[in-house]
């Protein structure tokens, strides 16, 4: 089995920050109508603003197991993070899964994220890895994080 497989395989199965977890400032709840796919999502925070660091991901997901390996990876990734460095894999991320299938994903800017680069070839598909990744940018607007000006104009 290819390694991006099993990296997907075990991200679905084994998933970094499931369970909804108590101290969040914000919490979102997505649908992706297309297919069903569902994510309610907590983000918890030390500081304001861009400077302040993610202490916490937490969700609770329903859905394929690109979308469900996809969000572990946004909580593996992403926890510990500011919200810039968190809104630089945000862009990352959503520029390698739009391109296509152009651009094969910057392992040391994604991590584990470069084993959804396959799913850009699959437009149906986009919307099932980006489900967590737009659900954590509505919950730090939530939060009152400016993400209209986060990192190369990268938008939610």
């Amino acid at each position: 089995m290819d390694l991006y497989q099993e990296l997907i395989l075990d991200h679905s199965k084994r998933q970094v920050g499931s369970g909804l977890r108590e101290g969040h400032v914000a919490e979102v709840h997505h649908v992706n109508p297309t297919c069903g796919d569902e994510v309610t999502l907590r983000v918890h925070l030390d500081g304001t603003g861009h400077d302040a660091t993610i202490t916490d991901i937490s969700y609770e997901a329903m859905g394929c197991s690109i979308s469900m390996a996809s969000t572990s990876i946004l909580a593996e990734e992403i926890t510990g993070e500011t919200i810039d460095d968190a809104m630089d894999v945000h862009a990352a991320m959503r520029h390698m899964l739009t391109s296509r299938g152009q651009d094969p994903g910057d392992e040391e800017a994604i991590g584990d994220g470069v084993a959804l680069a396959g799913v850009a070839q699959y437009p149906a598909r986009v919307k099932c890895a980006l489900l967590g990744w737009m659900a954590l940018t509505d919950a730090l607007a939530q939060a009152g994080v400016d993400v209209a000006t986060a990192p190369e104009g990268e938008t939610a």
